[in-house]
């Protein structure tokens, strides 16, 4: 026997019982039939036809890899949070994703990409989920459903519909700020190593003293200045050449060791400041301007191992908002308390209620929980399995009460809108972006995207809408577009009423 053939493990059954053949079934005979017994023609049979599991229902489609977070500047006046201390050193795990893509989809559809981060700490895992964009679509968690499925696709044809689309953002004035992000050059970023990431939430902080802080979390890409973009007519083309486009230049840049990084910054807000600001400081379609609260560098994340294993490392990564390691917590961000719920939810249903226990999204510390049994359950439960106990089962930390993400609150139960501060409006930060931010050039590229992207099924009544829309954001931007589109569709509408099945054209459509 040859050397190399002595070096190959032999094929195995899942029960680690070795196989006769790769390749042939137990048959009765050379040509007779397949006989019931053949186990392992079974195994197989059966494994195939259960080895998918449910798509995430935002987010289906990304990539990620394995690395470290570093802190490099003290920032312990800030939080008592372990991995945020000088010098400590912590396991990462970060998937990128787009939003409203199917788990087949292109990478390069026009779409807010998710940024999610979760970190291996001493004391649990921390998650941070975040997007390439520090605002978001909406502010309230009663709407989230329903900005999905307009994003997604229709009953009738099971196609993506601009019309419902643009139906939606111009019924929600609020989207104004991320849409104008999401029709500028961030819609398509070059690479995922080459965008930035935010946390968008504001989230609380507390110190060893007991203070508290909000802050917002900013990934700042170490490749560049996280503007990279690709035109529309690039992004095109790669749908329809390589839609694993970004997920492929992230792996092969890892394997040749080109490892990508980021700079961890934070803006921090005295506790006191969020009762008077001028602004909503958790109102998630909101940024707080850089010069009243200015970034400060707290470390660096880098990425150096890829997935061996995509299904088990990626796939079923579970990343949520309410994993909070002590020293951070949440705030009263509506669509991030929501959150807390809602992605553990997910997680349950779709890779079953002791998701914690897939080794990618076990934590790195010792558990002591009273949950037990259920699916898929592989750790041992151990009595007592009650609480509490006289028994000596694991006991709650009653001075945790000074802990991040607890704040005052009263008033009556009411279904209502956060109340409007001096500078709350739905569209002012959304001009910033447009004169302040972009250039000449980025500013007739957002054009060019809308144009495009109006011209793609959008009724008459909702085109009327999104004309308004852009000049409440900014009147000539406004006057550029409905000219655009006039120009194109040659005075007539996209459409007669909704958007018709054969006028959607996915490539173009904006997750």
């Amino acid at each position: 026997m040859s050397k190399n053939k002595t070096t190959v493990p032999p094929t195995t059954n899942d029960a680690g019982i070795r196989v006769q053949s790769d390749e042939h079934s137990l048959t009765v005979g050379r040509d007779g039939p397949i006989v019931l017994n053949d186990h392992y023609l079974l195994e197989q049979m059966a494994n195939f036809n259960r080895e998918r599991i449910p798509e995430r229902q935002p987010h289906a489609k990304g990539g990620g890899a394995f690395g470290h977070f570093e802190v490099t500047q003290d920032v312990s006046q800030y939080t008592k949070a372990k991995v945020f201390q000088p010098g400590a050193k912590t396991d990462v795990l970060i998937r990128f994703s787009t939003v409203a893509g199917e788990r087949g989809s292109p990478d390069t559809w026009r779409d807010p990409r998710g940024f999610s981060v979760k970190m291996y700490t001493e004391d649990g895992n921390f998650d941070m989920v975040g997007n390439n964009t520090p605002i978001f679509f909406i502010r309230d968690p009663i709407k989230f459903q329903q900005f999905i499925r307009s994003q997604k696709r229709r009953a009738d044809n099971d196609m993506r519909d601009h019309d419902m689309q643009w139906d939606f953002w111009t019924l929600s004035p609020e989207s104004a700020h991320q849409v104008t992000y999401l029709m500028g050059d961030r819609g398509i970023p070059k690479s995922w190593r080459e965008m930035n990431g935010y946390s968008s939430h504001t989230y609380s902080l507390v110190n060893a003293d007991g203070e508290k802080f909000w802050v917002k979390f900013h990934f700042h890409t170490d490749q560049g200045d996280g503007n990279a973009y690709l035109s529309q007519d690039e992004a095109d083309k790669l749908a329809g050449s390589d839609g694993d486009y970004h997920r492929r230049d992230l792996f092969n840049a890892i394997r040749d060791g080109d490892y990508p990084s980021w700079t961890l910054k934070w803006q921090i807000m005295p506790f006191e400041d969020a009762k008077t600001y001028r602004i909503n400081p958790f109102d998630l379609t909101k940024v707080w301007p850089h010069a009243d609260y200015p970034l400060m560098e707290v470390g660096r994340m880098t990425l150096t191992r890829n997935p061996t294993d995509f299904h088990t490392e990626i796939e079923q990564a579970a990343f949520e908002p309410n994993n909070m390691v002590p020293g951070v917590g949440l705030s009263p961000d509506k669509m991030l308390l929501a959150r807390g719920f809602s992605y553990a939810d997910a997680h349950r249903a779709r890779l079953g209620v002791n998701y914690k226990q897939i080794p990618v999204n076990k934590p790195r510390c010792p558990v002591y929980s009273y949950s037990k049994d259920g699916a898929m359950r592989t750790e041992n439960a151990s009595d007592p399995v009650y609480a509490p106990n006289s028994y000596g089962g694991p006991a709650a930390q009653p001075d945790m009460t000074g802990e991040a993400g607890i704040w005052q609150a009263d008033g009556e139960m009411v279904r209502e809108a956060y109340k409007l501060r001096e500078d709350d409006d739905d569209f002012s930060q959304a001009r910033a972006l447009i004169n302040d931010v972009m250039d000449e050039p980025a500013r007739k590229r957002l054009v060019s995207n809308v144009v495009g992207h109006l011209c793609d099924g959008v009724s008459e009544k909702v085109l009327q809408r999104a004309f308004d829309y852009w000049r409440n954001i900014d009147k000539e931007t406004g006057d550029r577009i409905e000219k655009g589109v006039r120009d194109k569709l040659g005075g007539k509408s996209s459409a007669p009423g909704m958007a018709s099945a054969e006028s959607i054209d996915g490539k173009q459509a904006a997750e």
